[in-house]
């Protein structure tokens, strides 16, 4: 793994009426937030909910996901710290509550933009202030000299997951397309473990080197390709079980393997929520 990168970041923040005063790698806000520098003029807010990317710009600020309503005012003090410019674009790489829950927020303040399909899954599921502004297959915000391109390359996560580029930087967002501990497939809506491996390989045909995945730290692309083969091997291995007539009941324990970490993540939601829809949908692919 690649830990945050760069200079030291010294910052004196007031959140919610309490002084935080912070001199080292990552600044931290009263809810466990941090922001830590992943390349020059790009940073990552960790902590509760999926992680934010913060792009700088000399005319503004644009953030790949707001974690939840409650985290907006930690989101705009952190950002505070690195920049003195506002918010001015957020990109939401899906609709799950911990990356777009603060568009409630950020829509009086700022343009969001997100795939159709993720505008569509909120509305279906009345979150709050759904994007404005969506694409289908690409699009791109240019602010300040700088470009942050969004992709649609297919079904994983969901059916509406934006992969986030940085083509200066060499760098990707991939919301919960990349998760550090053990994805969720979410088949409600729209989520598919085989299409997931086709979406993870035309992730790979970008040029990048880093990524920020939805949870956990910051990647590498040998990590992001170890995340892509153990798709497959999961794949493969439920196959086999079922093939040796492992019930639906039966699978999440037989599925697990000292070579498979995310079978083994203790309250992994992978092994958690994903293995009845996952059984299901290797077992409707089985010959």
């Amino acid at each position: 793994m690649i830990n945050s990168m760069g200079k030291i970041v010294l910052a004196s923040v007031f959140v919610a009426g309490a002084f935080v005063a912070t001199a080292f790698t990552g600044v931290q806000a009263q809810q466990d937030l941090t922001i830590e520098q992943v390349k020059e003029g790009l940073y990552a807010i960790m902590g509760s909910g999926g992680n934010v990317g913060v792009r700088v710009t000399s005319e503004g600020v644009i953030l790949i996901d707001d974690k939840y309503p409650q985290n907006f005012a930690d989101i705009q003090a952190l950002v505070a710290t690195v920049s003195d410019q506002p918010v001015r674009y957020v990109l939401n790489t899906h609709h799950h509550g911990d990356h777009a829950g603060g568009n409630v927020e950020y829509i009086n303040i700022a343009e969001i933009i997100a795939h159709q399909n993720a505008r569509d899954n909120m509305v279906r599921g009345n979150q709050d202030a759904p994007p404005r502004v969506v694409f289908t297959d690409q699009t791109a915000v240019y602010l300040g000299g700088v470009q942050v391109r969004a992709f649609y390359m297919g079904t994983g996560h969901t059916n509406g997951d934006a992969v986030i580029y940085f083509p200066d930087l060499r760098t990707v967002h991939g919301g919960d397309l990349l998760h550090g501990t053990a994805p969720f497939i979410d088949y409600a809506n729209g989520g598919s473990s085989a299409g997931w491996v086709a979406t993870m390989n035309n992730v790979l045909a970008l040029d990048f080197d880093t990524a920020i995945p939805g949870h956990g730290a910051i990647m590498d692309r040998s990590d992001v390709v170890a995340f892509r083969n153990q798709m497959e091997a999961v794949r493969a291995r439920m196959a086999d079980l079922i093939r040796a007539g492992t019930s639906k009941d039966q699978a999440s324990e037989r599925i697990r393997a000292q070579s498979l970490s995310w079978t083994m993540a203790e309250n992994g939601l992978f092994m958690q929520r994903s293995i009845p829809g996952f059984y299901d949908e290797i077992a409707a692919g089985l010959p």
